[in-house]
């Protein structure tokens, strides 16, 4: 029986209801408010409705709804398991970054440490000052060697502050871990406004207590010769000395250096610029207190390299990019601030459009994983999977290298689905072998690159440029490689500004202590590449007649004559050997030299749309907002104009624009 359609009518509400309903209206603030709502025309009855529940659906419409539902769910599925494993990805590649980091400034941060250690040693030498005479007001020596300051001037080469910031936050948490007290001041605490007392203030929260509010140095020489802090050097970081003010830096040096002996501070300056920096913002009388001593931290390029080494060329994540990518970032790189924290920027917005664009980018999780086939055990291997596996476009380009086919499992039963080709059983497994071997094959490619680069060293090379060129697949010399006809050309075959070409060039120009550096470089580089490394030393007898050409001795009764002789021999054995070098770098770019765009399926782990990069660094705001307002239906969801196509109806409110 169909539900009756009656509505009962209310009560009637008295005044003081009805006032106490209005001003509870208009104190009802919420958070939103329907805007556009779709209009119903004929408002339906209820009978109707229970006819509509009881009616069934026919059964193709029935199957069509619940295909639709099964793929909504496993769309949905699948994008937060590439959401996941984005994060894990990413995940790895930041902390390889964290880590090269790290190692490229250890050597420096063990420096500054000794010197620390060093000098902190020279100064408890020269006596120590009971409680009383270290709270002293007054100086307690005046010789002018008790008032220098020990200041570490850290040279950071790099033209933005950005990267600084990370590295003198390490420097602190290194000599934190080796017992030292530090505390970080930044150029902002030196302003004018407020003076050298915003700087005291400064350290003593950060040494004495984080609420203190007083600017008095001789509360930091209490403290330091109280609980046992005096067995430990006192260090205070000035990361960007140059964007200081310098009449307060000036000041707050000549306080520190009167309180040297009582309190013994180290200051570390970072400079970007020179050395010599200080001396344009700096008082003569503050010059004069500083007993300085010079560090240098790699430049900006020289992590770019070892970066990228450790992220591309060596075990990471799988994750890599396309020629035409690797140019857009190097671009980026040298154009906007040349800083790192840029480049690493630009690798993690590649690496999200990478995984929301790929369906099959999930597999990347597993490609680190060292005797597991990717997807092998994981249920990623699905019908659709393999549909889209084999519709790549690297797969279709070469389709007389290997059978398109594909399969899925339902119960105890093997269905193999024909694509384009006949196939057999045995080739229904190829796609997981593709995937190892897609996982295995960046090892070679990188050996050469790497190679490649240990030559280009002697000629300032650098990675990038290298790694750039490496990557395209249409080079001439993956086909027609002949090391003369890289020498003598202009721009046929590599290019004028090739880097093979001024490799192969400065080969000839290398001294023989050169190129026995450059066969030891390469012998353990290609140390677990037997193929590679049995033409390396092969290498070996060449360079041995090298040496012992350079090491002749004259004979006594025409040394003139016998020096020419001597020479003409060492040219002969130079030439021989670069040409045998020539010769291995020409077998390991032809073996060896495939880039990963030249190989099946490399679409899950290669991120190629440079377009979609550069619109997400460069932005085209007004193109993004009329194609917006294009698709409002889809932003929206709203029923009744989706059903319009793109265009709005008229009831739409103007702030939905928003």
């Amino acid at each position: 029986m169909a539900p009756s359609t009656t509505v009962a009518d209310p009560q009637p509400s008295s005044t003081t209801d009805s006032f106490n309903s209005n001003a509870a209206a208009e104190n009802d603030i919420r958070p939103f408010f329907v805007l556009h709502k779709a209009s119903s025309g004929s408002k339906p009855t209820a009978t109707v409705k229970a006819k509509r529940r009881i009616e069934s659906p026919s059964p193709k419409l029935a199957k069509k709804f619940e295909i639709e539902s099964v793929d909504e769910e496993d769309g949905q599925f699948f994008s937060t398991l590439r959401l996941k494993v984005f994060e894990t990805v990413w995940s790895k590649i930041e902390n390889t970054i964290q880590d090269v980091l790290r190692d490229s400034n250890s050597k420096v941060f063990s420096g500054v440490h000794n010197w620390i250690c060093e000098s902190f040693e020279s100064i408890r030498s020269s006596g120590a000052l009971s409680l009383s005479e270290a709270v002293r007001s007054c100086p307690v020596l005046s010789q002018p060697s008790s008032k220098q300051l020990f200041t570490a001037l850290v040279l950071t080469r790099n033209l933005e502050m950005v990267d600084d910031l990370s590295t003198f936050e390490d420097l602190g948490l290194h000599l934190k871990s080796q017992g030292c007290h530090v505390a970080k001041l930044s150029s902002m605490d030196f302003s004018a406004k407020n003076g050298v007392g915003g700087c005291l203030r400064g350290l003593l929260r950060q040494f004495v207590m984080p609420t203190i509010d007083v600017a008095d140095v001789t509360i930091l020489a209490s403290w330091y010769r109280e609980n046992g802090n005096q067995k430990n050097p006192v260090v205070i970081i000035v990361d960007d000395t140059e964007r200081c003010c310098g009449s307060v830096l000036s000041d707050l040096i000549l306080i520190l250096s009167e309180w040297a002996v009582k309190v013994p501070i180290f200051l570390i300056m970072g400079v970007s610029t020179a050395h010599d920096a200080p001396r344009k913002i700096l008082s003569a009388n503050a010059l004069q207190r500083l007993c300085a001593s010079r560090f240098t931290l790699s430049s900006p390029a020289e992590r770019m390299d070892a970066v990228l080494e450790a992220v591309f060329l060596k075990p990471c994540s799988g994750f890599t990019v396309s020629h035409k990518v690797a140019l857009f970032m190097r671009s980026y790189f040298l154009c906007q601030d040349g800083t790192l924290t840029s480049f690493v920027k630009t690798l993690k917005i590649a690496c999200l459009q990478h995984f929301s664009l790929e369906p099959l980018s999930i597999m990347l999780e597993h490609f680190c994983q060292d005797n597991q086939l990717p997807g092998e055990g994981t249920g990623l291997l699905t019908e659709a999977t393999m549909k889209h596996a084999f519709d790549l476009p690297s797969v279709t380009r070469y389709p007389s290298e290997f059978t398109i086919c594909y399969y899925f499992i339902r119960g105890h039963m093997l269905e193999e689905l024909l694509v384009r080709n006949k196939i057999t059983r045995s080739t229904c497994e190829m796609l997981p072998q593709f995937l190892l071997d897609l996982q295995r094959m960046p090892n070679p490619w990188s050996i050469v690159v790497l190679c490649i680069y240990e030559a280009g060293k002697f000629d300032k090379l650098r990675l990038l440029d290298i790694f750039c060129e490496t990557l395209d697949p249409e080079a001439r010399y993956l086909k027609y490689f002949a090391p003369s006809a890289i020498l003598n050309s202009q721009s046929h075959v590599s290019g004028r500004n090739s880097v093979i070409r001024r490799v192969l060039r400065k080969l000839r120009d290398l001294s023989p202590a050169q190129l026995s550096s450059l066969l030891k470089s390469w012998e353990s580089l290609t140390a677990e590449f037997s193929e590679i490394n049995e033409k390396v030393m092969e290498l070996h007898p060449f360079m041995r007649n090298v040496e012992a050409a350079g090491q002749r001795p004259g004979l006594p009764t025409s040394p003139k004559k016998h020096a020419s002789r001597s020479h003409s021999k060492l040219e002969k054995e130079l030439k021989a050997m670069t040409d045998k070098i020539s010769a291995v770098i020409e077998f390991m770019l032809r073996e060896y030299m495939k880039p990963v765009e030249t190989v099946p399926f490399n679409e899950i782990l290669c991120f190629k749309n440079v377009d979609k990069l550069q619109s997400a660094l460069l932005g085209d705001p007004r193109g993004r907002i009329q194609s917006d307002l294009l698709e409002s239906h889809s932003i929206l969801n709203c029923l009744c104009c989706s059903q319009r196509g793109t265009t709005l109806l008229p009831s739409v409110h103007d702030t939905s624009i928003l």
